[in-house]
């Protein structure tokens, strides 16, 4: 029997993807201020000089590091999941 799954089951978490130069794939980062993470990215993106960006999250990746100059694009993207 296949489990129901209700309204309150589903819940919604943002994630910020960053994009690096050369790669295929996305960083998906989950943090628990992911408006704030997009906005720190992007001004770095800004920034004349490169900057090592290091930040802890709560997704799988639990350590990541980039250099600012490496980002190409930084995106925050709705996610649904079941609890």
């Amino acid at each position: 029997m296949a489990q129901q799954f209700t309204s309150q089951n589903i819940k919604k978490r943002t994630a910020v993807l960053v994009f690096l130069k050369g790669s295929t794939a996305p960083l998906v980062l989950y943090v628990d201020a992911p408006q704030e993470l997009y906005a720190e990215v992007l001004n770095l993106m800004k920034s004349p000089s490169p900057v090592m960006v290091e930040k802890e999250t709560s997704g799988p990746l639990k350590k990541v590091c980039f250099i600012s100059n490496q980002v190409a694009a930084v995106a925050l993207q709705e996610e649904q999941y079941i609890q």
